[in-house]
């Protein structure tokens, strides 16, 4: 995911001070919350990204949507970006912590992206691949996306695989826009 330095120093923090507190699932929960929130709501991420709202009543308003659903490790945290000026900075906090927490975990993000979604015997075969291949956990993101035409697109971590349609429909377009043919009279 693209987030600032910023947000990946934030997210550190608090990932370690979840974990010097033993409640790294409940912040992991947490974020997750967050993240979702602000993925849903776009009107939240203007909100907290507004110079004419006052942090009071920014904190007010994360306090009413979050208060009583989050830690209150999470709730102090979000207290103290509001009063750093850097609630703008909480849905790219939550996504580089689930990142860092992957890395703590030993988990590779693994993205199957196809037309029609995968079965569940190919999504244990690619998890046994990671595995194998890097000794690590998968966690598994299944997307859609019906550009492909057919196959999928497979991302290990900042590794692509493309057995996509769409891909080989661009290879032999390419292939035909050469025109190797030569008159020879």
């Amino acid at each position: 995911m693209a987030y600032g330095r910023a947000a990946g120093r934030y997210a550190k923090s608090l990932i370690e001070l979840s974990i010097e507190q033993n409640s790294l699932e409940v912040v992991k929960l947490d974020m997750d919350l967050i993240h979702s929130a602000c993925q849903d709501s776009r009107d939240l991420v203007l909100l907290l990204e507004s110079p004419v709202v006052k942090s009071d009543k920014k904190m007010a308003v994360l306090n009413a949507i979050f208060g009583a659903q989050v830690s209150e490790l999470t709730n102090a945290f979000i207290k103290i970006l509001v009063d750093k000026g850097r609630e703008s900075l909480l849905d790219d906090i939550s996504a580089a912590f689930e990142d860092k927490y992957f890395v703590h975990k030993n988990i590779l993000r693994t993205t199957i992206k196809s037309v029609d979604g995968v079965d569940e015997s190919i999504k244990f075969r690619v998890a046994e691949l990671v595995k194998t291949a890097y000794g690590q956990d998968a966690k598994i993101i299944e997307e859609h996306d019906v550009s492909l035409i057919g196959g999928f697109v497979l991302t290990i971590g900042d590794k692509q695989v493309d057995a996509s349609i769409s891909r080989k429909l661009a290879e032999l377009e390419k292939e035909f826009s050469k025109n190797l043919y030569v008159k020879e009279y």
